[in-house]
């Protein structure tokens, strides 16, 4: 029996004092592409950071890649919710995508030179993303769009088997925010990809299942949401009560009414 890629078990996490995560199973198998969706401060990007070890949870088990979190090393590749660069930092779009590169110990001065395999490396993560042709440009001087496709090329680099991205799209207009989505699914293709986002237009056509986080975790093994599962998620009552999110050739959703229109659908 193939073991999943992520296996989360009654896990409970709060801070200081306070719950944020309760009573949360989650089992994801290789290949799947699944949205983390949820209102902001609902503990999603907390159940990541949980998954990579940055943080521990109070009680239950994870397990990623059949290791306990923060054991996985290169074999997961992770893009952060935030991502600034200083105008003033003048590090290249190579050079940004080599720190990627997973390396154990510390390396000293050694660890600034540039090795050949290193480069090939950032090089073929960067054609994964459509931007080698921008490899010497300063990393500040790109548009949203393309720090992000670089930052992507970044968590790349090893070559990871689970690819986890908190808000991908966020700092992207809506051009770009089409673009990269594009690019997830093809990623998908060889590897499983677990991308958090706020905003339900994330479920884009090529996610594989869902899971609504508001300090539960409700997960549904399809593209779509019932009325129920974004009620528990986003509110209760008085949250717009969607009846589903689906997809066709053309993305669209089925809205209900809103508590205060009183009147048919539109």
């Amino acid at each position: 029996m193939v073991e999943p890629v992520v296996a989360i078990t009654g896990l409970n996490f709060s801070f200081d004092g306070l719950p944020i995560l309760e009573n949360v199973d989650l089992q994801i198998e290789a290949g799947d592409f699944l949205a983390v969706l949820g209102p902001n401060g609902g503990g999603k990007s907390t159940l990541l950071k949980l998954m990579l070890g940055l943080l521990k949870a109070d009680s239950g088990v994870i397990r990623v890649l059949g290791q306990s979190p923060g054991e996985a090393g290169g074999r997961i590749g992770y893009l952060p919710q935030y991502t600034h660069v200083s105008t003033s930092f003048p590090i290249t779009v190579l050079d940004a995508v080599r720190m990627g590169l997973v390396q154990p110990g510390f390396r000293g001065i050694a660890g600034l030179m540039r090795s050949d395999g290193e480069m090939d490396k950032a090089r073929k993560a960067l054609a994964r993303v459509d931007m080698l042709g921008h490899a010497n440009r300063v990393l500040a001087g790109l548009s949203g769009g393309q720090k992000q496709r670089v930052f992507i090329a970044r968590a790349l680099v090893d070559e990871p088997e689970l690819l986890l991205l908190d808000e991908p799209t966020a700092s992207v207009d809506s051009t770009g925010r089409t673009s990269l989505f594009k690019l997830l699914v093809e990623l998908n293709t060889d590897m499983t990809v677990i991308m958090v986002s706020h905003d339900v237009s994330a479920l884009v056509s090529g996610v594989k299942s869902v899971a609504c986080v508001n300090r539960n975790l409700h997960f549904h093994q399809a593209p779509e949401l019932s009325g129920d599962m974004f009620k528990r998620a986003y509110g209760g009552e008085e949250c717009c009560p969607v009846e589903l999110v689906t997809h066709g050739h053309v993305p669209h959703r089925v809205l209900g009414l809103h508590p205060e229109d009183g009147g048919e659908d539109s």
